[in-house]
Order: C-alpha cells, then sequence, then structure tokens
C-alpha cells in the first residue's frame, strides 16, 4: 500500500509521485503495468487529477511510459539505465551493486552493441536532407519499411512488403495496436499459460476476456484452444515464452485451420527467433498463412538493443484497410532519426553483421553455463529450455525448498529470477541468463549458484 497522508502539507499528488517512484525503483519490475487512473484514483480516496499530476511527472522523467488506450507500463529500459544509479539514495545503489552476480535472463551485454559503427550511420544520416520540418509518416518511414520487410522475407520467411508494416515503439504499443484492431469483433483472447504477462495486461485494459491455453510439449493445447469461446489467440511458436517449447509444423498447420474455420487470427510472436543456437531458426507461421490470418510480431529488443524501442507488426490485408481508419495511423511512434539511422544500418549491412556476431558470442556463453550446469547440478536439476534465447530453465529434481532458496541468494549476493514472477504462479522455474555474463565469469556464477542450490534441497 502507498503511504499517503491527506494531513499532510506536501500536496496530494507529490506524496503520490514519491511513493510511486520508490515502488518502481524497489518492487517493480521493467515493463510492469500501473494500476489504472480510475483504480489509484478509488483506492486511496483521491482525485483523478491528483493521480494524473503524479503519473505525468512519472513519465516526464522516463519512469514509466504511457501508451495510448492501455495504460501505463514501468519503462523496460529503465533498470539498464545509468540515470536510475543517479536517482537512487546511497543504500539503494549499494544494494544493487553489491550483487556478485546477475543472472538477468533477456540482457546482452554492454560491449555487444556496435556503438561505434551505430554512431557512423547516425551522423550520415543527419544532414540536410533529412526533412525535420514536416510530420513523420505514421506507419514508419517507407524505407525502414522497406528493409525489414525484405529482411523478414529472407530469414524468416514471412510473406510481406513495406505497406504491411507498421513500426512501433517497443512491445506494449505494438500488443496495442492489435487489440485496439480486433476488439470491434472479438471480445476474448487465448493466450499460452504460463505466457506473456504483457500482453495479457494490455488486452485486459481492452476489455477483453483471457482464456488460458496451457502448453505442452509440443506447444498449446489445441483441444482446450477449441472449446474456448475465443477466435483469437496469441502465440510464441518458435521459443515459446517461457518454457521455451517449439511448435511444430504439425501444430502449426492445425492451428492455421483453426483461425480459418473460426474466421478468426493468430498473433505470432516471434520471441528469440533470432537467437537459435542448436538448430537453424524455424520459418515463421505467417509464411505458411494462405488465408490471411496470422498477425506477425518482432521487436529488435532482444537480438539489438532494448534501448532503442523499435518493434513491428506485420499486418494481413484483412486488416490493412482498418488500420487506415485508427485515429493514430498518421501519428509517429519511434523518432525520425532513429529510424533512418536504423534504415541504413540495415541496409549496408550492418544488421546480419552484427546477428552473426550475436549468435557466436550467446552460442559459446549459452554451452558454457549449460557445461558448468550439467558438471555441478547434473545429478539435482532437469534443464527445462535451452538451446536459443538468452536464458536457461532449469528445475529440482527433488524437494526443493523454494523460499530458502531465494533467501540464499540475497544473502549470498546472487541475484535469482523465477518463472513465476512472469507467469504468475502458474509455472516455476529458475532463469539463468546468461547474455548479460562475461563469458570468465559463468563458471564462477554457476558454482556459486550451485551451492546455494544444493543447499535448498529438502
Amino acid at each position: 500500500m502507498l503511504k499517503i497522508n491527506k494531513d499532510d502539507l506536501k500536496p496530494l499528488h507529490i506524496q503520490l509521485y514519491e511513493e510511486l517512484k520508490q515502488s518502481i525503483l524497489n518492487t517493480m519490475k521493467a515493463g510492469e503495468k500501473l494500476p489504472s487512473i480510475r483504480k489509484i484514483a478509488s483506492i486511496y480516496n483521491i482525485s483523478k487529477i491528483t493521480v494524473e499530476n503524479a503519473y505525468s511527472q512519472l513519465v516526464v522523467e522516463g519512469y514509466i511510459e504511457s501508451i495510448p488506450k492501455s495504460g501505463f507500463f514501468v519503462s523496460e529500459d529503465l533498470y539498464n539505465s545509468a540515470t536510475l544509479v543517479q536517482t537512487k539514495n546511497i543504500d539503494e545503489e549499494k544494494k544493487e551493486l553489491e550483487y556478485q552476480y546477475d543472472f538477468y535472463p533477456s540482457r546482452l551485454s554492454a560491449d555487444t552493441f556496435p556503438l561505434k559503427i551505430w554512431k557512423r550511420v547516425y551522423n550520415k544520416v543527419i544532414n540536410e536532407s533529412l526533412h525535420l520540418g514536416k510530420y513523420q509518416d505514421g506507419q514508419g518511414e517507407f524505407g525502414l519499411r522497406k528493409e525489414i520487410s525484405k529482411y523478414l522475407n529472407e530469414s524468416r520467411g514471412v510473406n510481406c512488403n513495406p505497406s504491411s508494416v507498421v513500426i512501433c515503439s517497443g512491445f506494449p504499443n505494438a500488443a496495442s495496436l492489435i487489440a485496439r484492431l480486433l476488439k470491434t469483433e472479438y471480445k476474448r483472447l487465448a493466450m499460452e499459460n504460463p505466457g506473456y504477462y504483457v500482453v495479457k495486461g494490455v488486452f485486459e485494459d481492452y476489455g477483453y476476456k483471457i482464456d488460458k491455453i496451457p502448453i505442452q510439449k509440443n506447444g498449446l493445447d489445441i483441444n482446450t484452444l477449441e472449446n474456448s469461446n475465443s477466435k483469437i489467440v496469441y502465440t510464441t511458436p518458435s521459443h515459446q515464452y517461457p518454457t521455451g517449447v517449439t511448435t511444430p509444423i504439425s501444430k502449426r498447420i492445425k492451428l492455421l485451420e483453426w483461425a480459418e474455420k473460426n474466421q478468426g487470427f493468430i498473433i505470432e510472436d516471434d520471441y528469440d527467433s533470432e537467437l537459435s543456437f542448436v538448430n537453424k531458426p524455424i520459418p515463421s507461421m505467417q509464411g505458411l498463412d494462405k488465408n490471411q490470418r496470422v498477425i506477425y510480431m518482432g521487436t529488435f529488443a532482444k537480438s539489438f538493443s532494448p534501448a532503442i524501442r523499435v518493434s513491428y507488426v506485420v499486418l494481413p490485408n484483412l486488416l490493412i484497410e482498418k488500420y487506415n481508419l485508427l485515429y493514430d495511423s498518421s501519428i509517429s511512434r519511434v523518432d525520425l532519426t532513429l529510424q533512418k539511422t536504423l534504415e541504413e544500418f540495415i541496409a549496408k549491412g550492418y544488421w546480419d553483421k552484427h546477428l552473426r556476431k550475436i549468435r557466436t558470442i550467446n552460442k559459446k556463453k549459452h554451452n558454457l553455463m549449460k557445461k558448468a550446469i550439467e558438471n555441478y547440478l547434473g545429478d539435482y536439476v532437469n534443464i527445462l529450455s535451452e538451446g536459443a534465447g538468452l536464458n536457461i530453465n532449469i528445475y529440482p529434481k527433488t524437494s526443493f525448498d523454494w523460499k530458502k532458496f531465494k533467501d540464499l541468494g540475497e544473502e549470498n549476493k546472487i541475484k535469482l529470477y523465477f518463472a513465476s514472477d512472469i507467469s504468475g504462479g502458474d509455472w516455476e522455474a529458475s532463469r539463468l541468463g546468461f547474455g548479460g555474463l562475461r563469458e570468465n565469469d559463468i563458471e564462477n556464477a554457476i558454482k556459486a549458484f550451485s551451492k546455494i542450490w544444493l543447499e535448498s534441497i529438502i
């Protein structure tokens, strides 16, 4: 609960702002949705204007971001920002810095970003030919959409062209766009369970009812989906989030048949598709679709940088006209200079070169971590997911005290992450991120991790 004292001389909106900021810094996660303005006003019996003023200040300072018609979310790049460290008090900063190992599940190490090339490309596009005196194309700059569609065609087997691509500002913005496009015809969303909590939050904010579809060893349960009342489904078939399961071609075809039979849509989030270390990335489901029933989503966050906040949606022809009728279809979501820099970066071949580098680096880190897990904990854990993405999920083979394990992590300065934090308690595992660790630190990190794991076995 937030501490709001109406007898205090300090204005209510300042009290609320300070309380929310501390909550964001201390207890909330990147991408987590904040309560609505109406809900906060109701709980604490204060005016909506007071809440709006507090939220507005948090947006201005970069602690949260406002997604139109979706709500307010903790800024996803907040915890990677040097600014955050500067805003913390000494005790908070000391606490963060004292972690010996941080197993953050979806982080790239800072030295993997091609900063010198990016700066050179940026300086090239910032010239007199860049028209900064007019409004941008709300769908995204044509040149960037052209490069993205070319890349998706060649590497992911996506059937698209520049006119079907929409550039968005991060994943929540892309999810919000899809929710708005479909809400007049559909009232329910089926989604994987466990699944990505951000999607659930965005669609619920638009009034959708959520049908949870269990994940099997080969993807979501088609029978449960068919027995639900939903006609749209969100899925991550290439590398299911968070279990890591891959959906085979047979089940993909069944999903496409389901969508066509129900005149519905599949929202395909191509999560982690570019970071496959064992097998060649599986082509997209969208590329199999002959009936324009797949909405394809992608982002540059995991393979390039979460800080640039660029994502994209590939719309089927059935929804292009509907998109053009949206009130904000002419409003650009991403800064013009960022779009032009990314366009040039892809066009000149730097993107392909970067992807090859990222795959090589993280494949090595993945293999080092897997080997260390097997060496130190092989008899005590099951590896639930591996071979792709930026983390490995493990689960105990025997009875295990999860609370003791979490407490030992804090005591031993090891930052731990759990599947239950993102699945709402529907699924548990320890999520061991390797992307943000240095190669030389991985074995020692797992050695320290294994010590507290073994102490937590009942």
